[in-house]
């Protein structure tokens, strides 16, 4: 009798681009991930982007996401900003409401939320932000599947609150040796190579850890797998990544999440 197939899940953050101005290739991505982080127009985005990211999603059978970060659009949410937790629930409640009328209106329904850019930084590294953020979209929603990145304080805090989450790893970006992203600004933080991510993620899935740019191995729980959409050779690395992934006997589905 054969086995069944493992599952994983396919994230990309999308919906980024804003009026004429486009990021990404969502249409093209929508192809091949299986969840869809949609940008909520604090960070990028617009009415306009959502509808229709939200309507190709649901088409294509993708699980749809919010995708909220700070009220940011000339530094795309990857600049810090100070917050107090009520002002933290209320950006959080803001976004996540506009995302599930969106996909309402699409025809689907909201499943996950996962923070965008310095804010999910923040959440990695403080477990009052990530605390202010995820009880607020589980107050909107209890049934949100809330993807955490693994092995930071996302993770803790998402534990600790006992709600549904998915343990979220980065095929394009490197780790330090406590989980959280290595900075933007530092050589090596971003992966561009789509046969090197692929080496790196099937390692981590192998091994049930988290590979560190030191070389260190950190256990982790990994359901879902995040490609970022606005990457130069996004499509190429989804692409690869997908196929590396069957080829080793994974089934791509969306995340649906555990309850610890």
């Amino acid at each position: 009798m054969s086995s069944q197939p493992k599952t994983i899940d396919l994230n990309a953050d999308m919906g980024e681009s804003f009026g004429p101005w486009t990021m990404g290739n969502d249409a093209a991505l929508l192809d091949i991930v299986t969840s869809a982080n949609v940008a909520c127009g604090f960070h990028a985005g617009d009415a306009d982007t959502m509808a229709q990211t939200m309507s190709e999603a649901v088409r294509n059978g993708v699980g749809l996401g919010a995708h909220p970060g700070f009220a940011d659009l000339q530094g795309f949410g990857r600049r810090r900003v100070s917050l107090s937790p009520r002002e933290l629930a209320n950006l959080v409640t803001y976004q996540l409401g506009a995302a599930q009328a969106m996909a309402r209106a699409a025809g689907g329904q909201l499943r996950h939320l996962k923070l965008h850019g310095a804010l999910a930084n923040m959440a990695s590294e403080d477990e009052a932000i990530a605390r202010a953020c995820y009880e607020a979209a589980l107050m909107v929603d209890p049934e949100l599947v809330i993807f955490a990145i693994s092995g930071t304080a996302q993770e803790r805090v998402a534990r600790a609150l006992g709600c549904t989450w998915a343990g979220e790893i980065f095929a394009d970006r490197a780790y330090n040796d406590d989980a959280t992203l290595v900075s933007r600004g530092e050589p090596g933080a971003v992966i561009h190579d789509p046969a090197e991510a692929a080496d790196r993620v099937l390692t981590m899935l192998h091994d049930g850890a988290l590979l560190a740019a030191s070389g260190a191995r950190i256990p982790a729980q990994i359901d879902t797998i995040c490609l970022h959409g606005d990457g130069e050779t996004a499509l190429q690395m989804a692409r690869h990544l997908k196929a590396r992934l069957e080829g080793e006997g994974y089934a791509l589905a969306p995340a649906k999440g555990v309850r610890i």
